[in-house]
């Protein structure tokens, strides 16, 4: 578990049935009426379409393997018939002497045989065979064992995925409440500015320029509110697809959260966890395997193929002229050796071959793609605690200054132009320092994914860091049924 009281700790790898025992055993937890992290986690667990489809995918490869490895196992066959036949022979025959005259003095003889027969027929046939040697089965078999590790580690990619991007679509949700929270108190001051402006242009103690400047600030401020608005509907509606549930309300982050590095503090240590535990490299260098397999499957067709053998046919008859049963028995062995294929053996060799250098190649480059996102991830992660700093001194710092003009347009020395350009940084100020903290969640939490070190604990941690008390809700204005009816996706596919 690396959750954000004790960061770090030992990756463990665990199965998939271990995680999803893990699922079974929180869902009975209730979901309060604003929903948190774990529960929406949950949800995305249980209905995401996409990890859905990876799970069947796994299962489909492990039938695989069974289709192929029944080839290794006995085969027994029975056959049976029963036929109502007739047959009709008619049939000729003539004799002639040498001399071309019939014995007895006669020119020729001949004679005609008719025959009609009509009889029923029925027969029955049993076979057994074990192979006794078939190199081409057996390694398919290996094969397909191989797909079923690779298509493991794609699931586990997937799960952690799946965690990383309800945590994302969840925390872009809190950052665009935050923004649109800071520029709503924009607005709200620069209201206030401006109608405080009008009074003083209406005694004539400011220009008409003042009330300019206040109005294009306050038009800027609202067109603000109105995308940070976009942005909050946006991010709700990404997390209603990851889970195919609706939310009306969520919990938002607490104050408490600790902005610290997590532990180990070396970057090459994340890389080396990495290397060692990504399912995402992992499953690569599976297909690696997968793909050996293949070349050694082409090269067994050259092989032979044994197998014993045992068989038993029993036929009967009514006919008239041949009636009775017959009956035969065999126990053997059987042999097959492919001679000459055409070259389509060659041929599927080499392709195999140069599949296998992709895939080798496809390794190597997610290898590398691998340390280079861990490396920039901890840079990030790095860079984040130190920015989180330095945004809270900025709001302070602009804060003060905000107080100085003010405290300076009130006896002359400033301007209007002064005062709203400082309302207009402390309140950038404020949403530079939502999008910093949240900025350090997510980096932090992919830093754990691209290392394969993301599980369901790492989310529960964070959860206890939210704030029940403060939910954050889309309000809907008119259309809201339209809204409803398009984000109705409808039943999910049964199993």
């Amino acid at each position: 578990m690396h959750n954000f009281d004790s960061p770090g700790g030992r990756f463990v790898v665990q199965g998939r049935r271990a995680f999803l025992s893990l699922l079974i055993s929180t869902m009975l937890v209730g979901q309060a009426q604003a929903a948190d992290l774990w529960a929406i986690t949950r949800d995305a667990l249980e209905n995401n379409a996409e990890l859905a489809a990876s799970r069947s995918r796994l299962d489909s490869v492990e039938a695989g393997r069974d289709v192929v490895g029944g080839g290794l196992l006995p085969q027994i066959s029975a056959s049976a018939e029963a036929a109502h036949n007739r047959t009709y022979d008619s049939q000729s025959t003539s004799l002639e002497g040498l001399d071309g005259s019939a014995p007895g003095g006669l020119e020729g003889l001949s004679s005609l045989f008719e025959e009609d027969d009509v009889f029923n027929s029925a027969g029955m046939g049993l076979e057994a065979s074990q192979a006794l040697y078939d190199a081409a089965t057996s390694r398919e078999v290996t094969q397909a064992e191989r797909e079923i590790d690779q298509e493991a580690f794609n699931l586990a990619a997937s799960e952690q995925q799946l965690l990383f991007d309800v945590a994302n679509a969840y925390f872009e949700i809190l950052r665009a409440n935050d923004i649109l929270a800071a520029r709503e108190a924009q607005a709200r001051a620069i209201k206030r500015q401006l109608a405080q402006v009008r009074e003083q242009f209406e005694v004539g103690l400011v220009a008409i320029t003042d009330v300019e400047e206040a109005v294009a600030s306050f038009d800027q401020a609202r067109a603000d509110r109105i995308a940070a608005q976009s942005d909050l509907q946006v991010s709700f509606e990404a997390l209603e697809r990851l889970t195919g549930e609706r939310y009306d309300s969520i919990e938002s982050l607490g104050e408490d959260m600790p902005i610290e590095m997590p532990t180990p503090a070396e970057r090459d240590a994340w890389v080396e966890l990495a290397l060692a535990n990504s399912p995402v490299l992992k499953g690569a260098q599976a297909g690696v395997e997968v793909s050996r397999s293949a070349v050694e499957v082409a090269r067994a067709a050259r092989l032979p193929v044994l197998e014993a053998f045992a068989s038993y046919d029993y036929a009967d008859s009514d006919s008239e002229t041949l009636s009775g049963y017959d009956s035969s028995s065999q126990v053997g062995l059987r042999a097959n050796m492919p001679l000459y294929t055409g070259g389509t053996t060659s041929s599927q060799i080499r392709q195999n071959t140069y599949e296998l250098e992709v895939s080798q190649y496809d390794a190597e480059a997610q290898r590398r793609d691998t340390i280079q996102q861990v490396r920039s991830l901890f840079t990030r992660v790095q860079n984040d605690v130190a920015t989180v700093e330095a945004r809270r001194q900025a709001v302070v710092s602009n804060r003060s200054a905000l107080e100085a003009t003010r405290s300076g347009y009130e006896v002359g020395t400033r301007n209007i132009v002064d005062l709203l350009n400082a309302e207009q940084n402390l309140y950038d100020a404020v949403a530079a320092l939502a999008e910093a903290r949240y900025d350090f969640v997510l980096d932090r939490l992919e830093l754990f994914q691209q290392t394969g070190m993301l599980d369901a604990e790492d989310i529960q941690g964070l959860n206890a860091r939210l704030n029940a008390d403060e939910p954050v809700s889309l309000e809907f204005e008119s259309g809201s049924d339209a809204y409803r009816d398009a984000m109705d996706i409808g039943e999910p596919p049964r199993r």
